[in-house]
């Protein structure tokens, strides 16, 4: 039986970026952090290789407002935004997953989770 594998990708990159932080977080040589793409390979290559699923698609938030805060002004309202040091990994990551020639859905006006929920 084929196995397909949903991933919510703004999830694991938060997951990645502040479970490895530390004193310091990664960068490369010129500065530029990578903590949360490094993290994120990790579990990813933890999933291909314990389930190996035939297929797998990661789903990004977009930046635009969601139906959830067009229903409820406050939604998300006490909640700091992205940090510039994982928003500038979220480009990276993109393209990793774009080489490894695994599909990202995107869709202005929803979360990746509600994205996902439309796939199953």
């Amino acid at each position: 039986m084929d196995k397909l594998v949903l991933v919510d990708g703004n999830s694991i990159m938060n997951r990645a970026f502040y479970g490895i932080m530390g004193s310091k977080m990664l960068t490369t040589k010129d500065g530029k952090y990578t903590n949360a793409v490094y993290g994120f390979l990790a579990i990813l290559f933890k999933i291909l290789e314990d389930i190996e699923p035939q297929y797998i698609v990661v789903a990004f938030d977009l930046k635009a407002p969601t139906a959830r805060h067009k229903m409820y002004e406050g939604y998300k309202a006490n909640r700091k935004g992205m940090p510039d040091e994982l928003a500038e990994q979220m480009p990276i990551i993109k393209k990793v997953l774009t080489a490894m020639n695994i599909d990202i859905v995107e869709m202005e006006g929803y979360e990746a989770d509600d994205v996902l929920r439309y796939l199953i």
